[in-house]
């Protein structure tokens, strides 16, 4: 039956590729408990919007500086020692972030934290590509995606509602009501190490000279480095636009509608979980468009849903605007990637995936404190508008970026992929 496609396409990947899912499924329920109150701790450890700000650019700085060189260690000595020591190390500074109440050593521990958890972003696409086939890609990346989002709703959630609990029903301050919620999320995420230490990677051919940029660009075959940039590009833009709003959500509902935690718990993992299913038929849309199309049509269909999130006065209307907005924009976060796996070389996957994660984070690092700073300056009314109206127009320029460079370039892997299944 149709219905079950999914299930007999998830049997076919390798023990590998099913592993990293239970990985991601642990990972991404500490992450979405801890990220969806942290900047509330923040706040309630007396500091000003601003220092929110300045600790996510943090985070995301550092990232920007080690993710190109967590790329090409990546594609030397393999992509399983990577993600073990970012999964260990980003655990450990998550229980820090959780205790430490100092501005500098919150900022430390953020810092700390964005190099270790680069190496796991750097490395998780080109590992699904190397255990994966062509034809497989598409869908694997939106299942991938897909599971990430569907394990941050239930974080999120679980975020929200045990905040409220340990203050309401617990009797802790708000900071403990917090910071144990905090604690939970990084023990859960430390978790994710176990399935991963079950994982085997073939070992590579280590080169026995040192390794330079220099050798880098002279090896790199015709066409990549032009190809690497264009992709850059658009994720810079995306990053900037990101930057402005998306650490900033549980903020902007909580201080323009005056929610609780755990209604803003709901309402972000909501999003999570019709981005996962939004990036489930992402492959469809693909099928009927192509992949350049599909790019840009879910992308510019998410913008009116933006503005609506960005200047309305019912929370309701907030809400259901940040969900379309949410689900169309990340659906087409997968197929960016497949595409992007599919036209570089394998030797430079790491790479190029460390280059495109790069760019956003310097967009993430960069837009915080101004994010912050127009809200602190305009209102909360009039300063979010402002961030999200500005957040729409370089999605707008991206996604008409994206459709010039690549038009006319699809590869066609997921059309071609299924004329041969039939």
């Amino acid at each position: 039956m149709k219905k079950w496609k999914w299930l007999q396409s998830f049997k076919q990947y390798n023990r590998n590729i099913k592993l990293l899912f239970m990985v991601n499924i642990l990972t991404q329920i500490g992450l979405g408990i801890f990220m969806i109150v942290y900047n509330f701790y923040i706040r309630e450890l007396g500091y000003a919007e601003t220092v929110n700000g300045s600790i996510i650019a943090m985070g995301a700085l550092a990232a920007a500086i080690i993710l190109i060189p967590a790329g090409i260690l990546s594609d030397k000595i393999g992509r399983r020692k990577m993600m073990i020591a970012g999964l260990v190390f980003t655990g450990i500074f998550m229980l820090f972030r959780s205790t430490f109440e100092l501005q500098s050593l919150l900022m430390l521990s953020a810092f700390v934290a964005g190099v270790s958890m680069a190496f796991i972003q750097v490395t998780a696409v080109p590992w699904l590509a190397e255990n994966s086939t062509g034809e497989q890609r598409v869908k694997l990346f939106s299942y991938h995606f897909a599971v990430m989002m569907g394990a941050n709703v239930v974080g999120n959630m679980l975020g929200g509602t045990l905040t409220d609990a340990f203050l309401y029903f617990g009797g802790f301050s708000a900071v403990w009501s917090i910071r144990l919620t905090l604690i939970i999320g990084s023990v859960i995420f430390l978790l994710g190490i176990f399935p991963l230490l079950k994982t085997r990677e073939t070992p590579r051919k280590i080169e026995k000279s040192p390794f330079n940029f220099k050798n880098l660009f002279q090896n790199m075959p015709a066409g990549q480095l032009k190809l690497i940039i264009v992709f850059a590009v658009a994720q810079l833009l995306i990053g900037f636009g990101s930057g402005l709003v998306i650490p900033y959500l549980n903020l902007y509902f909580a201080d323009r509608f005056q929610t609780t935690n755990s209604t803003v718990g709901i309402v972000l993992s909501l999003g999570q979980a019709v981005t996962a299913i939004a990036m489930i038929i992402g492959p469809a849309v693909v099928s009927r468009v192509g992949e350049i199309r599909a790019v840009v049509i879910l992308q510019l269909l998410s913008l009116p849903f933006m503005l609506i999130t960005a200047f309305t006065h019912s929370f309701w209307l907030a809400a259901l605007g940040f969900l379309f907005r949410q689900a169309l924009m990340n659906a087409a976060n997968p197929i960016i990637s497949s595409l992007m796996m599919e036209k570089v070389d394998d030797s430079l996957k790491g790479f190029a995936n460390s280059i495109s994660q790069m760019v956003f984070s310097i967009g993430w690092a960069s837009m915080g404190p101004v994010s912050m700073s127009i809200v602190l300056i305009y209102g909360e009314y009039w300063g979010y508008a402002l961030v999200f109206s500005i957040t729409a127009v370089l999605y707008l320029t991206s996604s008409i970026y994206f459709y010039f460079a690549f038009r006319g370039k699809s590869t066609d892997t997921y059309q071609n992929a299924m004329i041969k299944s039939s």
